[in-house]
């Protein structure tokens, strides 16, 4: 987050109120000093990124998933997300395939199911996303 911020170090940490070094304390954790999750999120926030979002999500297990900004969308654009999922679980399917036709998944045919796992995920999550802006009243979206 701090190099994704304009000017970086000493940028950042003026932002937040504090000197380089102190900054650095915290980000290394040196002389009892910590980062507070506040603190880690107004660095997302002034660093215009999820990398906060996305590194608690990674070591809780999940995965971090932004949605997609609003924007006049209709069916036409569903369906071209609908067409991307499919041709997702595709991929998938052709992948599986191939990787158990020696009754075995190695470390590489593992990554490969989950990203395509991961990618699918996404797409399903941003097609809700999309579905329930156009679809759902205000007060229920």
């Amino acid at each position: 987050m701090i190099r994704a911020f304009p000017g970086g170090w000493e940028a950042m940490a003026a932002a937040m109120g504090f000197s380089k070094d102190a900054l650095e304390n915290r980000i290394y954790e040196r002389k009892g000093q910590t980062l507070t999750v506040h603190q880690a999120e107004q660095m997302q926030a002034f660093s215009g990124t999820s990398l906060f979002a996305e590194g608690v999500a990674r070591d809780t297990g999940g995965v971090f998933i932004k949605l997609p900004a609003a924007r006049e969308i209709g069916n036409d654009e569903l369906l071209s997300e609908f067409n991307l999922l499919y041709a997702k679980l595709g991929e998938l399917s052709a992948t599986f395939r191939e990787a158990v036709k020696d009754n075995d998944i190695d470390k590489a045919e593992k990554a490969d199911l989950d990203a395509i796992g991961q990618e699918i995920h996404c797409t399903v999550q941003e097609l809700l996303a999309l579905t329930y802006s156009v679809y759902c009243k205000q007060a229920d979206a």
